[in-house]
């Protein structure tokens, strides 16, 4: 599969699937008190391996938008697809956060998180798609600097209602915390704030965009792809680092610096990989291809079934805990090892689901 052929780019697929990975690896330790610190979020500013994968799998949503409406002509039923399919994602999120296994089967209204992985993916495409049906790349860019500029003010330099400075601080006095608990109220991933809020799915669209502006360059005519995106992943982690001595890059906040920095390196990772893949024709990674036509269905069935085996139980711990205690820890083996060893035996399940999937020819539409 390459450019010649397909409105498809084989580099763009395996890095979704291998993000998919990544994202099912990172949320699914044996135990979350033995983690290896690369595997880990960070604490709140700066980041880890880990704060990159979400905003890789949004920056390739946009690259996924770009391939599907490419010369497309923006209609009803174009419009209709996407918001059935924003509003499948977000009631597919908040059914994460809500079922149990055992009678009422749903938790009461006030426990309920509204936001999510799932909730911030299906709002991003709602915003993100019709920007990019009506567009010129120029524009896009215009839209994407405007949201991440008007963010940074918003947050920075606006005083909150009481007339307190806001702070980009772990505590409740900024923009991000104030509207999420304004409008959410309860239901919210902690008492203060939500790192898949409201507010901060703003610059997430940004990510999406600028996701968007490299997939329509990677379909554009040229053969410099590799050197254009190895320049523009270094220029915006030299400006998302530069704009982090003043506006930090957070992700829980979705900082505007946060933005850059993971788009960059997203950029970094896209062009060692359609180098080797739809340059060089290097075949490595089928499974992840596999896996990535199946992502977002592979993804739910991950959290889905990590809940499910966490509410069984077993004995005086979970079937999740017996399983991981009982196959996993191991006396010759340190304990962050054994934790990360269940994580891949969980990656290689689904992998492996997302390689039958193909096979047969079923692609799940979320």
């Amino acid at each position: 599969m390459t450019l010649a052929n397909s409105n498809r780019v084989l580099s763009v697929d395996l890095m979704r699937g291998v993000t998919i990975a990544a994202m099912i690896l990172v949320n699914n330790p044996g135990t979350w008190r033995d983690v290896y610190p690369p595997l880990r979020h960070a604490d709140w500013h700066g980041y880890t391996p880990t704060d990159l994968v979400f905003p890789f799998f949004l920056f390739i949503v946009g690259c996924s938008i770009a391939f599907a409406y490419r010369g497309r002509t923006p209609g009803p039923d174009t419009y209709r697809k996407i918001v059935v399919r924003s509003l499948k994602l977000i009631a597919l999120g908040i059914f994460l956060g809500a079922f149990l296994l055992h009678p009422p089967f749903v938790k009461p209204w006030s426990e309920i998180r509204l936001p999510g992985v799932l909730q911030r993916i299906g709002l991003t495409f709602l915003l993100a798609a019709p920007l990019a049906l009506h567009l010129r790349t120029r524009n896009l860019l215009i839209v994407t600097a405007v949201l991440l500029v008007g963010y940074w003010v918003w947050m920075g330099f606006i005083p909150l209602p009481d007339g307190t400075a806001p702070s980009f601080e772990r505590v409740a006095n900024n923009w991000a915390m104030y509207v999420d608990t304004g409008l959410l109220g309860t239901h919210t991933y902690k008492a203060d704030y939500d790192p898949e809020g409201l507010l901060s799915t703003l610059p997430s669209v940004a990510t999406c965009l600028i996701g968007v502006v490299t997939g329509r360059y990677l379909l554009a005519p040229g053969t410099r792809k590799t050197t254009g995106l190895l320049s523009a992943g270094a220029g915006l982690l030299l400006v998302g680092h530069l704009w982090g001595l003043v506006f930090p890059i957070n992700k829980a906040l979705w900082t505007s610096s946060f933005v850059l920095v993971t788009a960059g390196w997203a950029l970094v990772v896209l062009a060692a990989t359609y180098y080797l893949t739809d340059r060089r024709g290097v075949v490595w990674g089928r499974v992840f291809v596999y896996a990535g036509a199946n992502a977002l269905i592979l993804y739910f069935l991950s959290s889905f079934f990590a809940k499910v085996f966490g509410s069984i139980g077993v004995g005086d711990t979970s079937l999740h805990g017996y399983l991981y205690q009982t196959i996993f820890v191991q006396d010759f083996l340190p304990p962050e090892l054994s934790s990360l060893l269940y994580a891949l035996v969980l990656v290689g399940l689904y992998l492996g689901l997302g390689v039958l999937l193909f096979k047969k020819g079923i692609f799940v539409k979320v």
